[in-house]
């Protein structure tokens, strides 16, 4: 008699309270509750990660400059931030793809535009001479185009900064460059942070 009813006592002890199924409830809900917030969270990261390389990639392209061709305004190894446009204007710096590789050069000329360039590197459009503060050397470089050269519909002429050594629209090999074919304006150099700045 004495062994079942402590049986019984321990029965009743084993029993929670009221107190303690609302703590388990509450740890419960809590358990829940963060597993919720925790995959909402993840889930919007990884949708404003998306839509930030989206945006990089389609208005905002990053590019690293290689080679010299544009020397002094961009040195080999610069990084630039391109902004996608429809509408490009002398003197603005470019990028556009060339035999599956992205150029650099500055728009001399658009749609219509004569272009003329003489034997000391001065360049002329539409007769009248261009001023180039970004040049430190003029030269009429690598060129075997007819001058004076008239820029085609739908095209731009585009030249490095550096004469002597780009190669760019007075070859033929490259020629003037069809707008479908630009990759947008480079406005910002992010790298070097000692040289970061507008692009101009």
């Amino acid at each position: 008699m004495g062994r079942k009813k402590k049986e019984k006592e321990e029965k009743v002890l084993e029993t929670p309270t009221l107190s303690q199924i609302e703590a388990e409830l509450e740890k419960e809900n809590h358990k829940h509750t963060f597993g919720r917030v925790m995959r909402s969270t993840i889930y919007t990261l990884l949708i404003v990660a998306a839509a930030a390389m989206l945006v990089a990639v389609t208005f905002l392209p990053v590019l690293q400059i290689s080679g010299t061709s544009m020397t002094e305004t961009l040195w080999n190894g610069d990084i630039v931030v391109a902004l996608n446009g429809s509408d490009y204007n002398t003197g603005e710096v470019v990028a556009f793809y060339y035999n599956n590789n992205i150029l650099v050069k500055r728009v001399i000329a658009v749609s219509g535009d004569w272009v003329d360039i003489d034997k000391d590197g001065n360049v002329y459009v539409n007769n009248e001479l261009l001023e180039e503060p970004y040049v430190t050397e003029k030269s009429l470089g690598i060129c075997d185009i007819t001058l004076p050269y008239q820029v085609p519909e739908g095209r731009i002429f585009v030249l490095g900064d550096h004469r002597e050594t780009s190669v760019d629209s007075r070859s033929s090999t490259i020629g003037s460059i069809s707008e479908e074919f630009l990759v947008g304006k480079i406005l910002f150099r992010v790298w070097p942070l000692t040289d970061m700045g507008m692009i101009r």
